[in-house]
This record gives C-alpha cells, structure tokens and sequence, in this order.
C-alpha cells in the first residue's frame, strides 16, 4: 500500500528493524541502568520515529545520541535523569540556533568531499567493529546468524530481517524457559509521560551542558547531519535534504522529546545504512517501527524490560555488522589525488574512535594540504 509517498508492505516492515542494533543496547541501558521512565523515553523515540517517517519519506532513523547515551550509562550514578535531559534541551536548542541562523550550513560548505566519504567509511567499520563485539560471546549464534542474514538478502523478495528476529526471539526463549512465562503475564496498563523539565535543577543543568551536552556537539554536526545528508541524497537523490533542515529537526525534536522524559535523539547514516540494507526505501518503514514502539510505551512500558529480552546480542550484533557494511561498501573512494586519500583514510580512522575528532582531523588537514602547509 502507497500513502502519502511511503510505501506500506512487508519489505519495508522488515527494514524498519535495520536499526535495532544501535537503538535497543542504549534503551536496555538507560531504562535499566540509568532508571530513567521508559513510558518518556518510548513515547519520544515513536513519536518521532512515525513523524521522520511522514516528512522526509525515507528511511530516516532515530536514534540515541551516543556520546551522550555512552557516558550517562556508564557513570549512571554521577549522571542523574535530569542531567539526561538538560542536555537533550541544550542540544534541542544548538542545533535549533545553529538552522535558523543558517551556521551549520556556512561550517558544511567548509567540508570537503574527502572529510564526508571519510567519516562514512569510518562509521561503517566502527559499526562493523561494534557488531563483531556483541556478537563474540556466542560464536555459533553468530555464525549462523550472519551466514543466514547473507543467505537471505541475496534473495529479495525474502524479509531477511524478520527470519532473523524470528531466528533470536526462539533461541532466546529456548535458552531463557522462564520467559514465555514473563511474556505471557503481561499487561496492558495505558500510561502518559510527565513534563521533565519540573524535576530539573541547577547542577543537573551543568552537568547536562558541559559533561554531555558539548562533547556530543561535534559528533552530532559529522554523523547527524553532515553524513546523513551526504547519505540520504546519495541513496535518494529524488527526496533530497539539507543539512539546515536537518539541524532544525534535530532542534525541535530535542526540545519535545526530552520535556517530555525522552532521552536525547539523533539521525545517524549507519541507521539509514541497517533500514535500507534489510529493505527500507520510503519513510514507511519508520512509520511501522515508532507505530510499534509508540504502543509499547503507552500501553506496556511496564514489560519493557522483558520484550528487549527477545533480541539476543548476537542477533543485534549481526544486524549492526551489516548496517556497517552497506554503509562503508557505498562510501566513495578519495579520487586519484594522493592528498585527499590521505583525508578519506585520516578521517576513517579517527572517526573509528570518535566521529567528532574525525571529523576536525580530517578538516585540518584537508585544510593544511590546500594551503600548502602539508604534503602527503
């Protein structure tokens, strides 16, 4: 079924989990870790998710902003919830400030074409690093996942995504015998998120802005927007965007979602890369994921926790592997020139570690070559 220029079938319902590998380890950590209310936090990952889904009518996804979600996870008794979302509202209005005022496209034009397929490259390896991680503690289930995954997405008409999350959702009951018991008790209890900014307080403002918020800035600038551009109109040049536009989103969203409990949101290409590898091609694919999510946070945020229980890590490490790989196979090479595959391979390699830092080391020295201050 076509409606409003997505498209609504069972292609784009199995592309719409090409994501999940990056967005369920952040919200198992943040709702079990950092206790935050998973009704906010669902209710702002749907919401949106259905609304990228409608605007731009691609695959656009949603997901946790990761510098900010790694440090909050890990210093969980440091970071309160407030601090969680006093970024996110710092972070709403930068990106908000940096559209409007058009900044943020002045600083793309500054970016050449080497930085960009750079920082694609270097995602899609570090999502591929990522994936082999959560998916080494259980050799044979990866084995067969990811010779099954290949198997499967060399035959189209056949949705990979949803045999392999078949494929885990048994071996996970099979090994956990206790959790048909827990899926079979849950229940509906309708829920709606509360207003977060009352329970926010001056030191959580801080911690918010300078421990969260401004290392996620850079980040944010290489692989939200600038690369997610790159990558929707390489893959789409017909629904194509800015990064202007872009960066408003990601204000607004921002602003929305963590008033409302939610936990700070990005675009991202390599969760473009897992929707489109596994069959996404129009936002719709983002309309049935935030559809579903929307309704596990309204009505089973309680049973939460057990649902993620179905998606063992090494399925979810299958998924973020080839996610990785769709998208560092279309990165574009560096081009005859010697300086700028100096770039290219610069800004990968940092970008492996740190998007943000990638992204500056390969600004710099792109910038050193031009000038001649450098030579390769």
């Amino acid at each position: 079924m076509r409606l409003w220029g997505n498209e609504y079938d069972l292609r784009e319902a199995a592309g719409a989990f090409g994501d999940l590998g990056t967005l369920i380890p952040f919200l198992v950590g943040y709702l079990t870790i950092s206790k935050l209310d998973p009704v906010g936090v669902l209710v702002a990952f749907g919401l949106f998710k259905v609304v990228a889904g409608l605007y731009f009518r691609t695959p656009m996804p949603i997901q946790p902003m990761k510098a900010i979600g790694t440090v909050a996870i890990s210093q969980a008794g440091a970071i309160t919830p407030g601090a969680i979302w006093a970024s996110g509202l710092f972070t709403g209005i930068l990106w908000l400030v940096m559209g409007l005022t058009g900044a943020v496209s002045w600083i793309a034009r500054l970016t050449s074409r080497p930085v960009v397929h750079g920082l694609v490259l270097g995602l899609g390896l570090a999502f591929m690093l990522e994936g082999i991680r959560l998916m080494a503690g259980d050799a044979l289930m990866a084995i067969v996942a990811v010779s099954l995954t290949f198997l499967l997405l060399s035959r189209e008409r056949v949705p990979a995504m949803l045999i392999l999350l078949l494929l885990g959702a048994a071996v996970a009951i099979a090994r956990q015998p206790g959790l048909l018991g827990e899926l079979g008790s849950m229940a509906f209890r309708f829920q709606l998120p509360h207003l977060a900014l009352a329970a926010l307080r001056w030191e959580d403002t801080l911690t918010g802005v300078f421990v969260l918020g401004l290392p996620q800035a850079a980040l944010t600038l290489g692989n939200a927007i600038i690369t997610t551009v790159e990558e929707n109109n390489t893959l789409f040049p017909d629904r194509r965007i800015g990064v202007r536009q872009v960066a408003i989103d990601h204000g607004l969203m921002n602003l929305v979602g963590t008033s409302l409990g939610g936990v700070p949101m990005c675009h991202g290409a390599g969760g473009m890369a897992g929707h489109v590898r596994f069959g996404a091609r129009t936002g719709g694919s983002l309309v049935i994921l935030g559809l579903l999510v929307l309704f596990v946070g309204l009505f089973l945020a309680d049973s939460a926790a057990t649902l993620f229980k179905l998606f063992p890590p090494s399925v979810l490490g299958a998924i973020l592997f080839f996610a990785g790989l769709e998208l560092a196979a279309g990165s574009q090479g560096g081009g005859v020139d010697r300086n700028d595959r100096y770039v290219l391979l610069v800004t990968a390699g940092v970008s492996m570690w740190n998007m943000g830092a990638g992204y500056l080391a390969g600004l710099l020295l792109w910038h050193c070559f031009q000038r001649g201050w450098l030579k390769a």
